[in-house]
């Protein structure tokens, strides 16, 4: 496994991790509010310090195990495989964000509008590491 490789399965956990953290938090705080939740920063920075300290403990630990390929250089295979995952994922962000102003303009709700934006953002990234998991599994470039 190549460290860009271990790289994107650190990342997926921890978009997992910080993703499942935030969305029952949102529901918790919803549910008591009987309605949607309004964003609030404490819960935004305690989702980005679970994926920081995620990756820097994840990228530590790959690094140790494998010292020789901790400094491995980007190859034209990697950097094929970051761009078609890259460009998959932007398809998940774009309809995401086509979809939070279209319920923006049917709702007026920009409460929603900001969770369907912040999970499209999660999950375009998600699915970036997953792509590039799957594409370094298959060899595909």
């Amino acid at each position: 496994m190549t460290v860009h490789e271990k790289s994107a399965w650190i990342m997926t956990f921890a978009l997992l991790v910080g993703g499942i953290f935030y969305g029952l938090t949102v529901a918790a705080m919803s549910s008591g509010l009987g309605m949607i939740a309004p964003p609030v920063l404490p819960t935004v920075l305690i989702y980005t310090i679970i994926l920081i300290i995620i990756a820097i403990v994840g990228h530590i630990l790959a690094a140790t195990s494998s010292p020789a390929d901790a400094n491995e250089v980007v190859d034209e295979r990697q950097r094929r495989i970051a761009d078609k995952a890259s460009h998959l994922s932007a398809y998940v962000l774009g309809i995401g964000v086509l979809s939070a102003l279209g319920l923006y303009l049917l709702t007026y709700n920009g409460n929603l509008m900001f969770y369907v934006l912040f999970a499209s953002w999660m999950l375009s990234q998600l699915l970036e590491y997953v792509m590039q998991i799957v594409l370094h599994r298959q060899g595909v470039y």
